[in-house]
This record gives structure tokens, sequence and C-alpha cells, in this order.
């Protein structure tokens, strides 16, 4: 069979390149092509690819064999205890692991439905989620998700939620002052919470940072402690999806650190492995998981959760990210980054906006700046741009859910060398002109 033969993925939309080899912050492709991560893949090789470390320790832990996923084992444990001593929020001593985000998050929402039960809440049964967002593609995700273009064809099998939107300042109404953000959008859970009435309420979910949904979009400051009162006042829980912002991405531990905000559950996963191996975590308040427990009930796993070579990989992951002190990288070249790219867009007509924070970074791409009118969907111009840009030999996430349109996102690994971040300013600069100027 020729190569070409080959149908993957199942339905491309879009150019397929054929990468045979990443290491470090590069991309290797079959024509001999070097190409710069700084999308770090779909935002999750925080520590860099196919390190030789955490591959070790991955096989090393995989000769545990399988332990059924219930079953304690060795480095079960110590993945346990290190995410307790080193990361978790202090008493979030409940953890559960699952292969995907996807699968957390689910995960998580079951959880919160059956501690309301396990409270005798019954009617707690209803999620407040918010657009622009992203939490999974399984049926039950995908409903939750603020996405359009990831329930497209499956709408009529996903159940409503309730829904706000998401703390947008760059598209917020022009009739609300800077200063006034906060509240428009705190009122507007407010007001959703009154009309459903939080005695049916289980949970909010929300990513703290939307991730590549909307392109990195950093709430006001204020927003997650007013989230956070709001929830206790009417007895919701918290349900932070840091899957995308967890374990350094942002320049600390978690996105809600930020705002010294504690969620009630917690999920977060690409970074905790980096890319290496599928693991996500959902981690609980102890009450969460002591009230199912003494309801009678579970919590149900996957055949495939908490694989012993999965676990390795998370513990040495783990390890790397303090002993390298990527937290403070992630931070501070962030930081830079983000005000090289400000400098180097400020005059390019297209660029509405620079944002992020760490080395999670987005950049709106518009028609009309003034008008914050977007490229009409068969212009495709985020695709345009990354075209640029990979014969530039550099890679970014192109982000968006159909809506919400032309998001190049970046999330190179956290250990990128700094000379390499330095490139990222001009590439994306010229391949924005070249992608949007006239032919």
């Amino acid at each position: 069979m020729d190569r070409e033969d080959i149908v993957y993925p199942f339905a491309s939309q879009a150019r397929v390149v054929e990468i045979v080899k990443a290491e470090g912050s590069w991309l290797f492709t079959r024509t001999g092509q070097k190409i710069l991560d700084a999308g770090g893949g779909a935002v999750v090789c925080n520590v860099g690819h196919a390190r030789d470390d955490v591959l070790g320790a991955y096989i090393e832990a995989q000769r545990e064999g399988y332990v059924l996923p219930p079953w304690r084992s060795p480095v079960r444990t110590e993945l346990c205890e290190r995410l307790i001593r080193d990361w978790l929020p202090d008493g979030m001593t409940r953890i559960q692991f699952v292969c995907s985000g996807s699968e957390a998050i689910e995960t998580a929402a079951k959880i919160a439905l059956q501690y309301n039960v396990a409270r005798g809440e019954k009617g707690r049964h209803q999620i407040i989620v918010r657009t622009p967002s992203y939490h999974g593609t399984t049926l039950a995700t995908a409903a939750l998700s603020g996405h359009p273009a990831r329930r497209a064809g499956i709408e009529a099998a996903l159940r409503e939620y309730p829904r706000v939107n998401a703390p947008y300042a760059l598209r917020a109404p022009a009739s609300v002052p800077a200063d006034a953000l906060c509240d428009f959008y705190l009122d507007q859970l407010s007001a959703c919470i009154e009309a459903i009435g939080s005695e049916h309420i289980a949970a909010f979910v929300a990513e703290p940072i939307v991730g590549s949904s909307g392109g990195m979009i950093v709430p006001p400051d204020g927003y997650w402690s007013g989230i956070r009162a709001m929830c206790d006042a009417h007895g919701i829980l918290l349900i932070a999806d840091e899957v995308m912002t967890g374990f350094a991405r942002t320049g600390a531990k978690f996105a809600l650190d930020h705002w010294q905000v504690r969620p009630d559950i917690l999920v977060a996963g690409k970074g905790l492995t980096g890319g290496h191996a599928p693991i996500n975590g959902v981690f609980a308040r102890s009450e969460i998981g002591e009230a199912i427990e003494s309801a009678g009930m579970d919590v149900m796993f996957h055949t495939y959760s908490a694989l012993s070579g999965p676990c390795g990989a998370a513990s040495k992951v783990l390890e790397i990210l303090a002993r390298e002190s990527l937290i403070e990288r992630s931070k501070a070249l962030g930081a830079k980054l983000i005000k090289d790219l400000r400098e180097s867009l400020s005059d390019v007509p297209q660029v509405a906006e620079v944002r992020g924070k760490g080395l999670l970074i987005g950049i709106e791409v518009v028609r009309d700046r003034e008008t914050l009118a977007r490229y009409e969907r068969e212009d495709a111009m985020s695709a345009k741009i990354l075209t640029e840009a990979m014969r530039r030999d550099l890679f970014f996430y192109p982000g968006g859910t159909g809506e919400v349109r032309d998001i190049l996102c970046l999330g190179p690994p956290l250990n990128t060398a700094a000379s390499d971040l330095n490139r990222i300013p001009e590439i994306m600069r010229d391949s924005i002109l070249a992608a949007t100027s006239p032919h």
C-alpha cells in the first residue's frame, strides 16, 4: 500500500503533516524540515518532547504490569503523594486518574452530581457552563462545551446546559466601562442562578483562563474571587478545568493560583506528563469523597486509568518541573514573549490583541481592528497564517470555535531556549502579513 492511500485522520479538514521525530522544542518532518514547536503540540509538551528521563521512568514503572485501576501500587502511591505534598491545594486529597481531559471533565461532573445526591440534594442536577469554552469531545463534555465547531452533527444528542458568557474584555459591549467589566460578567452568573434556582444547581464548570477555544482569554481581577463567593453563597461546587492551564503552564502551579482561589474539584492533565503518556487527574476536597463513600456510591474507573507507565512518567515530569524551576521560567519568559509580541505586532492592522499568562499566549486576528470584524469562515485565515509560519519553520496551535475564529495559540515547551522564543515575534509578524496581504 502506498503511503498516500492511508486515510488518516478520519476526516481531515486541513493539511496533514507527517512528523518522524520530535525532540526538545523541535519537530522533524519526513522531508527533513526542522520546525520550532511554539504550540507545544496541543499546548501539552510542558517539559519538551521525548525526554530520555521521562521515557525511562515510564518504562521502569510499566514493569509493574497491569494493575487494576482501583488498587494501589508503588508508582501510583508515589504520584499521589507527590501531588498532594507539592502541587494540589490544601485539603484536596481525593484523586481519580483517567486517560484524557474529556474523561476527566466527565468524571468531575459525575462526582459533583453524586455528591449532591449523597448529601440529600437530589434536585441539584444542573451544571452551569460558559461560552466560549472547550471541555472535551465525548457527548457529555461536548454538551458542556461552548464550542459550536466541535458540536457539529451531534447537536440532536446533546443536553442543553445553562450558559453564561466567559469574560471576554476585547468583545464586551462598548457600553460597559473597563472598570465595570468584572461586575458585568458576574451579574450574568448571578442572574442565571436566580433564574434556575440554586436548589437545582450542582456545579459551575469553567477554565480559569479560556484556552484555545477563545485564545487564552484572561479574566479581569476580581472575577474569580467573585465566582468563588457566589458558589459558596449558593452551595454550588466550583469545578476548575485546568487541563490546559495546569502544571506550570501559566507561571503558577495552576491558573487559579493567580487569584488565590481554590476550587472544589480540580481537573488537570496535559502538562502532567507533557505528552509522554496519557493521564489526567480529577482532584477533589476530602469532604466530597467522604460524602460519596458514606452514601455507598463509587466513582467508576476506566480500564486504562492510572496505568503504571503514565504514573511513572507523571512523577518524573513533576520532579523536572520543580528541579528546572519551570514555573518561574514560564512566568518570566512568558511575560517577555507577550511584551515582545505586542511590540512586534502593534502596527499590524489585522492583530486585535495579544493576551495570556506565562507561556500560554493567544493572538486574535481580525479583518478590521477598529470594528473587530472577523474574516469569513471560508477565508480560513488562521490556516493560511499557519501555512506561512510552517514555511518559516514555526508551528503554532490554531484555536477558535468556528464562531470565535482566527485565534493563534502559543504554548511552547517551558524549557524552550530563550533564543528560540525570541524568534517567534518576527516569524508571527511575517506570517500574518504574508497571509493577510492582498495577492
